[in-house]
């Protein structure tokens, strides 16, 4: 899906790369966290609503929504003993088709939006199961970068050929070895199993018994690292990476620390409305309450640059919004002390090591804007241009102008 160029696209990404401190790295190389994201949205004049089917065992999600379809791109930042997910880029890549040749999948576009985030060194990409797939793995492995991801129960593997001994017998050589079902191997007893502490997020006291292999991995025809785990809570599961020298406790913590970008998700829709936008085309065609992809290779060259600019709108609004996000992790992860001064409000625990969270922050810097217009020094010219903009027909300008 093409959308209308954004001046300074990357801009953030630069910002957050000289400015964030804490960016975890794993051998030298950030770690990105990418996964989908599905808004409700009812506009029938809303460009690329579409009707999307939500995987979820939480009963208070509908099966089915109508809304926009999001993939996110976070970057993982320590912060004290925790962690956030600095949120880099987001775009809608579902619901509408401008050329009926385009067929590129999620996996593909998610690759397209890591790619043109413009980081110019090699990083591993921590994403779920609908990213364990040749187009995701075999694209960061061949720009130099990795992914960590989880397999589902019917993944297989094969052993590698052993190397011929002789003279090589007559037909086509064999590219695989025996087909191994890896999730048959928790129940055949092997000597190669380990039993180490977890190295999950928040867990203590908890022994995981773990085996780690290489093998070759048919969708990208080349060795992989495949983890099986056995959790005593959390079940079995086998993990997948394509850098055959990364510790498998690593990979285990690595993938324990996705659920981050989910948390991001939860502050970017509850805290900040992120997603919260309402823009709508008068001229664009009436959608279907349960319609699919728009296609729009029939429509005139002015509808389709109607609908991309609809669509830049969007993700201008989004970007703003996450933006402002990676701002308020910045200051927690900077100046929590300030932050908790600038509070005065209560909260029933406040855990040490633990900075504060963006909601916290947002109400710091709303107590402290007062005491910033008052003062004198560097930045009078802003505090100026925001003065002049009071509108006292509002409580919250009276509020500041008293």
């Amino acid at each position: 899906m093409r959308s209308i160029p954004m001046p300074y696209a990357d801009a953030w990404v630069k910002t957050v790369f000289a400015r964030m401190p804490g960016i975890h790295r794993v051998n030298g190389r950030p770690v990105l966290l990418g996964d989908g994201l599905k808004i409700p949205k009812r506009g029938r004049k809303m460009p690329a609503v579409k009707l999307l089917h939500q995987v979820s065992d939480c009963n208070t999600k509908p099966e089915y929504i109508m809304g926009h379809s999001f993939q996110v791109v976070s970057i993982l930042v320590s912060a004290a003993s925790t962690f956030f997910a600095v949120p880099l880029s987001a775009r809608i890549h579902e619901g509408l088709v401008f050329s009926n040749r385009d067929k590129r999948t999620l996996p593909k576009k998610l690759l397209s939006l890591v790619g043109a985030l413009g980081i110019t060194e090699p990083v591993y990409l921590v994403a779920d199961a609908y990213y364990a797939c040749c187009t995701m793995a075999l694209g960061l492995v061949q720009a130099g970068s990795h992914l960590i991801s989880r397999l589902r129960k019917t993944c297989v593997a094969f052993e590698p050929i052993p190397p011929t001994m002789g003279k090589r017998k007559r037909g086509r050589p064999r590219l695989y070895g025996p087909k191994i079902h890896l999730f048959t191997l928790f129940e055949k007893p092997d000597d190669r199993w380990t039993v180490a502490a977890s190295p999950v997020y928040g867990e203590k006291d908890v022994l995981i018994r773990s085996l780690c292999l290489d093998l070759l991995w048919r969708p990208i025809r080349r060795l992989a690292r495949f983890v099986l785990v056995e959790h005593p809570d959390r079940g079995r599961i086998v993990f997948l990476c394509t850098d055959l020298s990364l510790d498998p406790i690593e990979i285990i913590r690595l993938y324990g620390l996705r659920f981050k970008i989910e948390f991001s998700f939860k502050q970017a829709v509850r805290t900040l409305g992120a997603y919260g936008y309402h823009f709508w085309m008068m001229t664009m065609d009436q959608i279907g309450s349960r319609s699919g992809d728009q296609y729009l290779h029939r429509k005139t060259d002015q509808y389709r640059d109607a609908i991309r600019r609809k669509l830049a709108a969007y993700h201008r609004f989004i970007r703003i919004a996450l933006i402002a996000q990676g701002v308020l992790q910045c200051i927690a992860t900077t100046a929590p002390a300030l932050v908790w001064s600038s509070f005065g409000s209560w909260l029933c625990t406040i855990r040490p090591g633990i900075p504060p969270s963006e909601l916290v922050v947002m109400i710091a810097l709303r107590n402290s804007l007062p005491n910033f217009l008052i003062a004198s020094g560097p930045g009078d010219l802003f505090r100026k241009f925001l003065r002049d903009r009071f509108d006292l027909t509002r409580a919250e300008g009276l509020r500041l102008a008293s």
